[in-house]
């Protein structure tokens, strides 16, 4: 592709912002706040058929619907909010320097690890932190440890508690930047804060007050938290790991231009096919190509950007990798349990065996 071809690329996408940026308006902002009005009615009602009903059928259907309620505050909301999506309508409310999200994780920190160390320097294999989150090992190009024999193993518990492994890795990342002790001692005071507050609401508060039937609600928010975890899981991952979606070398961030920038991110993420039903509930991730060349767009607004930006990739014969959840999901899975192994195979596992 010719530095002609990159430049006209920019500049459609550049109009494509424009565009959307310039139609902001009354609709955009009664989208986001029924959307806050819907997921907080969505769990009072669960909690209270949790709280208020004695069978069983009543106590699974309010998990599953407070599941859905924390699954909708944590990617409609939540995540769109924190990337600034919403921060033109001046709502201190409704603003990403104010929203926290119910995870054991500070926003605060979740913000500069996302928005900036992913989003900026998205798949550079040993820039982006979120490559593998730091224990899997996604790419031929990241060396091979003996640890990554049990990656399989890893990923799941990932999965069940991936809002600890949010946590946990903004924190890191949070540390690591600060340059002075007190910074990092702050960086570890505000993630103690915050997981203090989150298990003494979801654990000791909420059961406190179902009165009797304070273990049922102990139960229902234990387990509405891991099914969020684990639909939080499989929406990023297959918007990251699927065959398709590339990694790169640090070599590219050297005199990167903007239109470098922008098939950076059209290359190195992947799409899941999805209704309007689906596409909320994932918090329109399942549009991550363009969420990650438009991150701070309203999610609202993803479906309409996709058209143009497919139409501008089948333009100048651009790879759109998209396929269904399953199918996406598969390939990260499959992923996952072929680079547990070296590039040379089980050879190379018996090699790097000690001598018994």
């Amino acid at each position: 592709m010719s530095c002609a071809d990159i430049d006209a690329i920019a500049a459609q996408l550049d109009t494509i912002r424009s565009d959307i940026e310039n139609s902001l308006g009354a609709r955009d902002a009664a989208y986001i706040r029924r959307t806050i009005v819907f997921q907080r009615a969505l769990e009072v009602a669960a909690r209270l058929l949790i709280a208020g009903t004695r069978s069983k059928a009543g106590l699974l259907a309010g998990t599953a619907t407070l599941a859905y309620a924390k699954s909708v505050e944590n990617m409609e909301l939540a995540h769109n909010v924190g990337h600034g999506q919403w921060d033109w309508m001046n709502d201190p409310e409704i603003h990403s320097s104010t929203w926290e999200w119910d995870m054991v994780g500070p926003s605060p920190q979740w913000r500069y690890s996302h928005n900036y160390r992913h989003h900026v320097f998205s798949n550079v294999l040993g820039v982006d932190d979120d490559l593998g989150f730091g224990i899997l090992r996604m790419s031929r190009d990241q060396q091979w440890e003996r640890q990554h024999l049990v990656q399989p193993l890893r990923n799941v518990l990932l999965a069940l508690i991936f809002e600890w492994g949010i946590a946990l890795h903004d924190f890191y990342s949070a540390r690591d930047r600060a340059t002075t002790d007190s910074g990092k001692d702050a960086a570890r005071q505000e993630l103690r804060a915050k997981i203090g507050r989150q298990l003494t609401k979801d654990y000791v508060v909420l059961p406190a007050l179902s009165g009797r039937r304070w273990k049922r609600t102990l139960v229902a928010n234990l387990t509405a938290n891991v099914l969020r975890n684990l639909w939080a899981y499989v929406v990023i991952v297959c918007g990251h790991f699927p065959d398709g979606a590339a990694r790169f070398g640090p070599e590219v961030l050297q005199e990167e231009s903007r239109g470098e920038w922008y098939l950076r991110q059209m290359l190195g993420a992947a799409n899941f096919k999805a209704g309007p039903v689906l596409a909320f509930s994932s918090g329109h991730l399942c549009y991550q190509i363009e969420h990650h060349l438009f991150p701070d767009l309203p999610s609202n607004r993803l479906p309409e950007i996709g058209l143009r930006v497919r139409a501008l990739c089948d333009k100048y014969n651009l790879p759109y990798t998209s396929g269904s959840l399953t199918r996406q999901y598969l390939q990260t899975v499959r992923t996952i349990f072929k680079l547990a192994l070296p590039n040379a195979g089980w050879r190379a596992v018996f090699r790097a065996a000690p001598p018994i």
